[in-house]
């Protein structure tokens, strides 16, 4: 074999090197690009299951919180019937207050002052509470219906109370009907 055949041959090697080392550089760089392809393909992905775990999180809350409020407020509507009972006991007690009579009359009025005692202690129980009349006039808690005139009291406070509001926990059930100073 002659010097050129040689080189050509050392030569024909070495391009095959270079080539190979062409080739696996040109694989190394495809696997870095398909490696940085996934790696953000995967930050993509674990951002989406952040988001996705992080709504679940706040319906989950917001769930347990509509929970609980309906459960605190699963009476409101019969609180809200037994107000007339309340009002028509307030009534009838008004009213036997000016009958005078003998012993029966009067253990008839302790027999309903009694039971409406019990039925306020009730009530209470369950959360339902009177609104506050006193002082100055709350939009949130009172229905003014008409102002009066008096010395008594300051513009704007409440003279009279036609009608008692209640709350459920902290929820107005039904304002006072209240007549306030102009």
């Amino acid at each position: 074999m002659s010097k050129n055949e040689q080189n050509n041959i050392e030569e024909q090697k070495e391009q095959e090197i270079q080539e190979s080392e062409n080739q696996e550089t040109q694989e190394v760089d495809e696997t870095t690009e398909s490696e940085n392809d996934c790696c953000a393909e995967l930050e993509e992905q674990k951002e989406k299951y952040l988001r996705a775990y992080a709504d679940f999180e706040n319906m989950k809350k917001r769930l347990e919180r509509d929970k609980s409020s309906a459960v605190s407020f699963a009476n409101e509507t019969f609180a809200k019937d037994l107000l007339s009972v309340i009002d028509s006991f307030e009534s009838a007690i008004s009213s036997m207050e000016q009958i005078e009579g003998d012993e029966a009359v009067n253990k008839i009025k302790e027999g309903v002052s009694l039971t409406f005692e019990q039925l306020l202690k009730v009530m209470k129980k369950h959360g339902v509470e009177e609104v506050a009349n006193e002082g100055v006039f709350d939009p949130n808690f009172h229905q003014a219906i008409q102002q009066v005139e008096s010395d008594e009291h300051e513009s704007g406070e409440i003279v009279n109370v036609l009608q008692k509001g209640y709350l459920l926990k902290d929820r107005l059930l039904r304002p006072a009907i209240v007549t306030t100073k102009k």
